[in-house]
């Protein structure tokens, strides 16, 4: 049975999984999963590695969706993209930094996948609904 305490841990949770799901895969200091197409590795470790990051990327994409919708996943990515905007206006970041604009672009993405994946939760604690999966046959 499904548990129902869904807290700030429990967003925060999703949201470092949601970091470490982005970050391995791809970051600008090379360290990455695509980092290690440019390293001596056995194409063995970089294909198990990749089939691991592509299974948690369909869990987040897919419950992001689910969750969210197309609507939904629009606004979020609207939501935080204004952040970047933001940070830019405040002159925190510059446009002429493409480095740093990734990764703030990587967190960016790591907290709609985080919101994505705890939507249902959220909108259950403040609607009382539940979101489910419908299952033909």
């Amino acid at each position: 049975m499904a548990r129902n305490d869904f807290d700030f841990v429990s967003f925060l949770l999703r949201l470092l999984f949601a970091i470490l799901l982005v970050f391995v895969t791809y970051n600008p200091s090379g360290y990455s999963w695509v980092g290690l197409f440019n390293m001596e590795v056995d194409k063995v470790y970089l294909a198990a590695s990749g089939i691991v990051l592509l299974i948690g990327w369909i869990m987040f994409l897919r419950a992001t969706w689910n969750s969210l919708g197309a609507l939904g996943t629009i606004l979020a990515v609207a939501f935080f993209s204004i952040f970047i905007w933001l940070l830019v206006h405040w002159q925190l970041i510059s446009l002429d930094n493409p480095t740093a604009i990734t990764w703030v672009v990587m967190v960016v993405l790591s907290f709609v996948l985080a919101v994505g994946m705890s939507w249902s939760h959220v909108r259950r604690k403040l609607s009382g609904q539940y979101d489910t999966d419908e299952i033909e046959g």
